[in-house]
Protein backbone atom coordinates (compact mmCIF):
# COMPACT_ATOMS: atom_id res chain seq x y z
CA UNK A 1 0.00 0.00 0.00
CA UNK A 2 1.28 3.41 -0.95
CA UNK A 3 2.39 5.72 1.59
CA UNK A 4 -0.08 8.26 0.46
CA UNK A 5 -3.15 5.66 0.30
CA UNK A 6 -2.18 4.62 4.09
CA UNK A 7 -2.42 8.39 5.31
CA UNK A 8 -5.64 8.03 3.88
CA UNK A 9 -6.93 5.06 5.45
CA UNK A 10 -5.31 6.41 8.81
CA UNK A 11 -7.35 9.61 8.42
CA UNK A 12 -10.75 8.01 7.51
CA UNK A 13 -10.21 5.76 10.83
CA UNK A 14 -9.65 8.56 12.60
CA UNK A 15 -13.04 9.46 11.63
CA UNK A 16 -15.22 6.80 11.89
CA UNK A 17 -13.56 6.66 15.69
CA UNK A 18 -14.77 10.36 16.47
CA UNK A 19 -18.18 10.08 14.51
CA UNK A 20 -19.00 6.74 16.48
CA UNK A 21 -18.41 8.48 19.69
CA UNK A 22 -20.37 11.39 18.87
CA UNK A 23 -22.85 8.71 17.87
CA UNK A 24 -22.89 6.89 20.52
CA UNK A 25 -23.64 9.97 22.66
CA UNK A 26 -26.16 11.27 20.53
CA UNK A 27 -28.05 7.65 20.81
CA UNK A 28 -27.61 7.72 24.84
CA UNK A 29 -28.94 11.11 25.39
CA UNK A 30 -31.80 11.14 22.95
CA UNK A 31 -32.59 7.58 24.24
CA UNK A 32 -32.46 8.67 27.99
CA UNK A 33 -34.44 12.15 26.69
CA UNK A 34 -37.45 10.46 24.57
CA UNK A 35 -37.75 6.98 25.64
CA UNK A 36 -39.66 4.77 23.29
CA UNK A 37 -41.24 7.69 21.79
CA UNK A 38 -43.02 9.19 25.10
CA UNK A 39 -42.65 12.87 23.93
CA UNK A 40 -43.63 12.56 20.09
CA UNK A 41 -45.97 10.44 17.76
CA UNK A 42 -44.79 7.02 17.30
CA UNK A 43 -43.85 6.96 13.38
CA UNK A 44 -40.98 4.56 13.59
CA UNK A 45 -40.51 1.34 14.92
CA UNK A 46 -37.38 -1.10 15.83
CA UNK A 47 -37.75 -4.13 17.46
CA UNK A 48 -36.05 -7.52 17.99
CA UNK A 49 -37.43 -9.81 15.83
CA UNK A 50 -38.43 -13.34 16.66
CA UNK A 51 -35.69 -15.91 16.48
CA UNK A 52 -37.33 -18.83 18.52
CA UNK A 53 -35.29 -22.30 17.75
CA UNK A 54 -33.18 -19.99 15.49
CA UNK A 55 -29.67 -20.42 15.51
CA UNK A 56 -27.47 -16.79 14.39
CA UNK A 57 -24.98 -18.94 11.29
CA UNK A 58 -23.49 -15.43 10.59
CA UNK A 59 -22.87 -13.22 13.63
CA UNK A 60 -21.08 -10.92 11.43
CA UNK A 61 -23.99 -9.88 8.88
CA UNK A 62 -26.96 -7.59 10.63
CA UNK A 63 -30.12 -8.82 9.37
CA UNK A 64 -32.90 -5.96 9.33
CA UNK A 65 -36.64 -6.45 8.04
CA UNK A 66 -37.72 -3.10 6.76
CA UNK A 67 -41.63 -2.53 6.29
CA UNK A 68 -43.57 0.30 5.24
CA UNK A 69 -47.18 0.46 7.19
CA UNK A 70 -49.95 1.03 5.09
CA UNK A 71 -51.71 2.46 8.23
CA UNK A 72 -54.19 5.18 7.70
CA UNK A 73 -54.27 8.07 9.80
CA UNK A 74 -55.26 7.07 13.37
CA UNK A 75 -54.47 2.94 12.94
CA UNK A 76 -51.23 1.83 15.13
CA UNK A 77 -48.86 1.83 12.59
CA UNK A 78 -47.41 -2.11 13.63
CA UNK A 79 -50.41 -3.39 13.29
CA UNK A 80 -51.93 -2.79 9.55
CA UNK A 81 -50.71 -4.71 6.58
CA UNK A 82 -47.49 -4.09 5.36
CA UNK A 83 -47.02 -2.29 1.80
CA UNK A 84 -43.25 -2.78 1.37
CA UNK A 85 -41.45 -5.68 2.61
CA UNK A 86 -37.33 -5.90 1.98
CA UNK A 87 -35.37 -7.78 4.09
CA UNK A 88 -31.76 -6.26 4.69
CA UNK A 89 -28.19 -7.56 5.55
CA UNK A 90 -25.30 -5.97 6.34
CA UNK A 91 -21.69 -7.27 6.81
CA UNK A 92 -20.01 -5.78 9.44
CA UNK A 93 -16.60 -6.42 8.20
CA UNK A 94 -17.01 -6.16 4.66
CA UNK A 95 -19.54 -3.58 4.90
CA UNK A 96 -21.22 -5.02 1.54
CA UNK A 97 -25.27 -4.80 2.11
CA UNK A 98 -28.15 -6.38 0.16
CA UNK A 99 -31.76 -6.49 0.14
CA UNK A 100 -34.16 -9.47 -0.63
CA UNK A 101 -37.17 -8.16 -2.17
CA UNK A 102 -40.60 -10.05 -0.99
CA UNK A 103 -44.00 -8.69 -3.26
CA UNK A 104 -46.44 -8.16 -0.12
CA UNK A 105 -49.17 -10.71 -2.01
CA UNK A 106 -46.86 -13.41 -1.06
CA UNK A 107 -49.05 -15.93 -0.14
CA UNK A 108 -47.58 -18.40 2.64
CA UNK A 109 -48.42 -20.16 5.54
CA UNK A 110 -48.74 -17.77 8.80
CA UNK A 111 -48.00 -19.75 11.78
CA UNK A 112 -51.43 -19.87 13.76
CA UNK A 113 -53.73 -17.95 11.33
CA UNK A 114 -53.06 -20.36 7.91
CA UNK A 115 -52.27 -19.36 4.25
CA UNK A 116 -52.77 -15.46 3.69
CA UNK A 117 -50.74 -13.32 2.04
CA UNK A 118 -47.74 -12.68 3.65
CA UNK A 119 -47.83 -8.50 4.45
CA UNK A 120 -51.51 -9.55 6.35
CA UNK A 121 -48.13 -11.30 9.51
CA UNK A 122 -48.45 -7.98 10.66
CA UNK A 123 -51.69 -7.12 10.86
CA UNK A 124 -51.95 -10.69 13.08
CA UNK A 125 -49.17 -10.49 15.08
CA UNK A 126 -46.90 -7.34 14.58
CA UNK A 127 -43.67 -7.17 13.14
CA UNK A 128 -41.94 -9.84 15.41
CA UNK A 129 -44.31 -12.37 13.52
CA UNK A 130 -44.22 -10.98 10.13
CA UNK A 131 -40.50 -11.24 10.79
CA UNK A 132 -40.40 -15.09 11.53
CA UNK A 133 -42.94 -15.16 8.30
CA UNK A 134 -40.45 -13.66 6.66
CA UNK A 135 -37.54 -15.88 8.00
CA UNK A 136 -39.78 -18.79 7.28
CA UNK A 137 -39.68 -17.98 3.65
CA UNK A 138 -35.92 -17.06 2.92
CA UNK A 139 -34.67 -19.44 5.66
CA UNK A 140 -32.58 -16.01 7.32
CA UNK A 141 -34.57 -14.83 10.37
CA UNK A 142 -34.47 -10.77 10.83
CA UNK A 143 -32.32 -9.93 13.84
CA UNK A 144 -34.52 -6.45 13.77
CA UNK A 145 -37.93 -5.20 12.41
CA UNK A 146 -37.79 -1.87 11.40
CA UNK A 147 -41.49 -0.20 10.52
CA UNK A 148 -42.37 3.40 9.06
CA UNK A 149 -45.01 4.89 7.84
CA UNK A 150 -44.82 6.55 4.86
CA UNK A 151 -45.75 10.04 5.84
CA UNK A 152 -42.37 10.19 8.05
CA UNK A 153 -40.33 8.34 4.53
CA UNK A 154 -40.90 10.95 2.89
CA UNK A 155 -39.83 13.31 6.12
CA UNK A 156 -36.69 11.29 6.22
CA UNK A 157 -35.83 11.70 1.98
CA UNK A 158 -36.26 15.24 2.49
CA UNK A 159 -34.16 15.84 5.06
CA UNK A 160 -30.90 13.72 3.79
CA UNK A 161 -32.05 16.65 0.61
CA UNK A 162 -33.23 13.89 -1.86
CA UNK A 163 -32.01 10.91 -3.47
CA UNK A 164 -30.73 9.92 -7.18
CA UNK A 165 -31.87 6.80 -8.65
CA UNK A 166 -31.16 4.98 -12.19
CA UNK A 167 -35.03 4.35 -13.73
CA UNK A 168 -34.90 1.75 -15.94
CA UNK A 169 -38.08 2.63 -17.85
CA UNK A 170 -40.46 5.79 -17.91
CA UNK A 171 -44.28 4.90 -15.47
CA UNK A 172 -46.40 6.51 -13.95
CA UNK A 173 -49.35 6.31 -11.43
CA UNK A 174 -52.49 8.42 -12.45
CA UNK A 175 -53.15 8.49 -8.38
CA UNK A 176 -49.86 9.30 -6.93
CA UNK A 177 -47.53 10.59 -9.64
CA UNK A 178 -49.50 11.41 -13.04
CA UNK A 179 -46.79 12.85 -14.84
CA UNK A 180 -44.91 9.98 -14.26
CA UNK A 181 -40.92 9.03 -13.53
CA UNK A 182 -38.52 9.79 -17.09
CA UNK A 183 -36.12 7.01 -17.91
CA UNK A 184 -32.69 7.11 -16.39
CA UNK A 185 -31.16 8.88 -13.17
CA UNK A 186 -33.56 11.45 -11.74
CA UNK A 187 -33.75 13.24 -8.57
CA UNK A 188 -36.40 12.15 -5.87
CA UNK A 189 -37.52 14.43 -3.15
CA UNK A 190 -39.48 12.62 -0.34
CA UNK A 191 -43.10 12.58 -1.89
CA UNK A 192 -41.62 11.20 -5.22
CA UNK A 193 -39.64 9.01 -3.79
CA UNK A 194 -42.65 7.47 -1.68
CA UNK A 195 -44.49 7.55 -4.92
CA UNK A 196 -41.43 5.70 -6.72
CA UNK A 197 -41.51 3.19 -4.06
CA UNK A 198 -45.31 2.32 -4.13
CA UNK A 199 -46.52 2.57 -7.91
CA UNK A 200 -47.19 -0.87 -9.33
CA UNK A 201 -50.21 -0.62 -11.91
CA UNK A 202 -48.62 0.66 -14.97
CA UNK A 203 -44.95 -1.54 -14.33
CA UNK A 204 -44.72 -4.65 -16.86
CA UNK A 205 -44.05 -6.85 -13.86
CA UNK A 206 -46.16 -5.30 -11.58
CA UNK A 207 -45.57 -6.00 -7.75
CA UNK A 208 -42.06 -7.58 -8.65
CA UNK A 209 -41.02 -4.41 -10.32
CA UNK A 210 -41.71 -2.29 -7.60
CA UNK A 211 -39.91 -4.23 -5.30
CA UNK A 212 -36.99 -3.42 -7.36
CA UNK A 213 -37.98 0.22 -7.62
CA UNK A 214 -38.37 -0.10 -3.44
CA UNK A 215 -34.43 -1.49 -3.45
CA UNK A 216 -33.57 1.52 -5.98
CA UNK A 217 -34.70 3.50 -3.17
CA UNK A 218 -32.62 2.44 -0.57
CA UNK A 219 -29.67 2.17 -2.85
CA UNK A 220 -30.27 5.95 -3.14
CA UNK A 221 -30.61 6.84 0.02
CA UNK A 222 -27.54 4.67 1.32
CA UNK A 223 -26.04 6.63 -1.74
CA UNK A 224 -26.81 10.03 -0.16
CA UNK A 225 -25.86 8.82 3.52
CA UNK A 226 -22.21 7.68 2.60
CA UNK A 227 -22.05 11.34 0.43
CA UNK A 228 -22.96 13.33 3.22
CA UNK A 229 -21.78 11.40 5.95
CA UNK A 230 -18.85 13.68 7.09
CA UNK A 231 -20.79 16.69 7.10
CA UNK A 232 -20.97 17.66 10.88
CA UNK A 233 -24.09 16.85 12.44
CA UNK A 234 -25.69 15.15 9.14
CA UNK A 235 -25.64 11.58 10.77
CA UNK A 236 -26.53 12.69 14.08
CA UNK A 237 -29.38 14.91 13.99
CA UNK A 238 -30.81 12.47 11.31
CA UNK A 239 -30.71 9.93 14.14
CA UNK A 240 -32.09 12.47 16.85
CA UNK A 241 -34.62 13.04 14.26
CA UNK A 242 -35.60 9.22 14.34
CA UNK A 243 -35.29 8.97 17.96
CA UNK A 244 -37.90 11.48 18.42
CA UNK A 245 -40.73 9.28 16.86
CA UNK A 246 -39.21 5.85 17.66
CA UNK A 247 -40.44 2.86 19.73
CA UNK A 248 -38.22 0.44 20.22
CA UNK A 249 -36.99 -2.30 22.51
CA UNK A 250 -33.64 -1.78 21.99
CA UNK A 251 -30.68 -0.12 24.56
CA UNK A 252 -28.28 2.39 23.21
CA UNK A 253 -25.88 -0.24 22.44
CA UNK A 254 -27.57 -1.86 20.46
CA UNK A 255 -29.01 1.16 18.52
CA UNK A 256 -25.29 2.30 18.29
CA UNK A 257 -24.54 -0.53 16.65
CA UNK A 258 -26.98 -0.82 13.83
CA UNK A 259 -26.54 3.40 12.97
CA UNK A 260 -23.06 2.64 12.80
CA UNK A 261 -23.54 -0.73 10.41
CA UNK A 262 -25.97 1.49 8.22
CA UNK A 263 -23.45 4.74 7.66
CA UNK A 264 -20.53 2.07 6.87
CA UNK A 265 -22.30 0.40 4.49
CA UNK A 266 -20.39 1.24 0.79
CA UNK A 267 -22.39 2.17 -2.09
CA UNK A 268 -20.68 -0.13 -4.61
CA UNK A 269 -21.33 -3.27 -2.56
CA UNK A 270 -24.70 -2.68 -2.37
CA UNK A 271 -27.06 -6.02 -4.62
CA UNK A 272 -30.23 -6.89 -4.17
CA UNK A 273 -32.65 -9.63 -5.81
CA UNK A 274 -36.63 -9.62 -5.58
CA UNK A 275 -38.61 -13.22 -4.75
CA UNK A 276 -40.24 -13.87 -8.21
CA UNK A 277 -43.26 -16.15 -8.69
CA UNK A 278 -46.09 -17.04 -10.19
CA UNK A 279 -49.82 -15.45 -10.19
CA UNK A 280 -52.73 -17.04 -8.99
CA UNK A 281 -56.54 -16.49 -7.26
CA UNK A 282 -57.42 -17.65 -4.25
CA UNK A 283 -60.84 -16.74 -2.92
CA UNK A 284 -61.29 -14.18 -5.52
CA UNK A 285 -58.45 -12.36 -4.74
CA UNK A 286 -54.99 -12.18 -7.02
CA UNK A 287 -52.17 -13.28 -4.97
CA UNK A 288 -48.19 -13.94 -6.12
CA UNK A 289 -47.67 -18.01 -5.45
CA UNK A 290 -43.69 -17.42 -4.58
CA UNK A 291 -40.95 -19.57 -6.12
CA UNK A 292 -39.63 -20.91 -2.42
CA UNK A 293 -36.40 -22.36 -3.82
CA UNK A 294 -35.61 -19.35 -5.44
CA UNK A 295 -36.56 -17.76 -1.87
CA UNK A 296 -34.20 -20.02 -0.10
CA UNK A 297 -31.92 -20.16 -2.79
CA UNK A 298 -31.20 -16.07 -1.77
CA UNK A 299 -31.15 -17.08 1.96
CA UNK A 300 -28.34 -19.41 0.98
CA UNK A 301 -26.51 -17.12 -0.70
CA UNK A 302 -26.36 -14.07 1.15
CA UNK A 303 -26.28 -15.29 4.69
CA UNK A 304 -22.55 -15.32 5.14
CA UNK A 305 -21.54 -12.24 3.56
CA UNK A 306 -24.77 -10.08 3.23
CA UNK A 307 -23.91 -10.06 -0.55
CA UNK A 308 -26.10 -11.82 -3.43
CA UNK A 309 -24.97 -11.83 -7.50
CA UNK A 310 -25.72 -9.66 -10.26
CA UNK A 311 -28.80 -10.50 -12.45
CA UNK A 312 -29.87 -12.64 -9.75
Amino acid sequence: MSARRTRSVRRRGRRTAVRAGVLGGVLALTAAVVPNAAVSSTQVSLVRAQSAGAVDLSPNVLWILAVGSDARPGEEMTRTRGDALQLIGMDLRTHAATSIGIPRDSWVEIPGYGSNRINAALYFGGPKLLGQVVGDLVGIQPDYVFVTRFPFFEQMVDDIGGITVDNPRYFFDENLKPNGFQAGKIRLGGYSAMAFARSRHQLPAGDFDRSANQQRVIRGIQARIADQADRPGFIESGVATVMQHLYTDLGPAELFKIAQAVAQVDPRRITGCVVQGSIGNIGGASVVLPYVDMARRFGDEARDDATLPKGC
